[in-house]
């Protein structure tokens, strides 16, 4: 075999085993709605690190890490786990997605934009090390989360 053709199979073979690993990160809808309930739980878990620390004894390393964790789940493109028909069925529990997700793409786009602008901010000021800052940032962060639920989820 030529180093021409062993280059295209290859390649060939790259490309499938690319294609099919892109399909099984999307998964099945059960598996999107598990996925991103799994990363808003972590989130709000990382949330209440923070929140403690602001309310209680302040440990910059804790803040820090916690902020970070937000931050990479905001910039981790979690939008590929909400595909048309993710607004009914169940994760770990029922989803609560609002069907509103996908037709309001406007106010979707600047909510989204707007949480992953504050979860940025929140890792740049919990580095800092600035308790006051931290603080007054996890209240635009909070804002940010719950102009979210305010308009794409249900209660419970």
């Amino acid at each position: 075999m030529n180093k021409k053709t062993l280059s295209i199979l290859v390649a060939g073979s790259l490309l499938a085993a690319a294609g099919a690993a892109s399909a099984q990160v999307i998964g099945k809808t059960e598996d999107q709605i598990r996925w991103r309930q799994s990363a808003y739980h972590t989130m709000a878990w990382s949330m209440g690190r923070i929140k403690a620390n602001v309310e209680g004894t302040y440990n910059k390393e804790q803040v820090a890490e916690a902020a970070n964790v937000i931050q990479a789940i905001a910039n981790s493109k979690m939008g590929y786990l909400y595909q048309p028909g993710s607004d009914k069925g169940k994760g770990w529990k029922d989803t609560r997605l609002k069907a509103a997700f996908f037709t309001d793409k406007e106010t979707l786009g600047k909510v989204a934009g707007n949480f992953g602008q504050q979860a940025n901010e929140m890792a740049r000021v919990a580095a800092s090390g600035d308790a006051a800052a931290v603080k007054a940032q996890f209240g635009k962060l909070g804002e940010a989360c719950k102009g979210c639920h305010d308009k794409f989820r249900e209660e419970e």
